[in-house]
């Protein structure tokens, strides 16, 4: 589904173009949520209903599946494509991910990623040169 890495602007007033080739793929509906590494994750609607579904079934009484469902779920926004292509980011996601002006967008089969233009340029700094040794850990995965 999603592959690749684009690079992107958020304008004035909010709001990113998303990636032609990402468009025909969203639908209608998609969700934009706070990723883990401080970045937003976008899913759409289907995959977004897959992956609430698996956090819903999270123990309550676990303080980690609380917090992790309050960050995750709490911070979920629905938003809508205009007819350019563009989503509005709300102020409290653009905060969370440290988003400015410039931005990459990055495919992950499901899914795709929002970052800020630095953070993504040093988290691939910083994992890029451990991708031998993580391909090797994952094997016991299936990877």
């Amino acid at each position: 589904m999603f592959s690749g890495e684009y690079k992107h602007t958020v304008d004035n007033k909010k709001r990113m173009a998303l990636p032609a080739k990402f468009r025909r793929e969203l639908g209608k509906k998609i969700v934009v949520t706070r990723g883990i590494d401080k970045c937003l994750i976008v899913y759409p609607e289907k995959e977004w209903n897959k992956k609430s579904s698996k956090i819903e079934k999270l123990p309550e009484a676990r303080r980690e599946a609380r917090d992790y469902s309050r960050i995750i779920l709490g911070g979920a926004m629905y938003v809508t494509l205009d007819k350019l292509g563009r989503i509005l980011l709300p102020d409290y996601l653009k905060k969370y991910a440290g988003l400015k002006k410039d931005v990459v967008v990055c495919g992950l089969s499901n899914r795709f990623e929002i970052w800020d233009t630095k953070k993504w340029k040093n988290f691939k700094e910083r994992v890029e040169p451990k991708v031998d040794k993580m391909a090797s850990n994952l094997e016991e995965l299936g990877i």
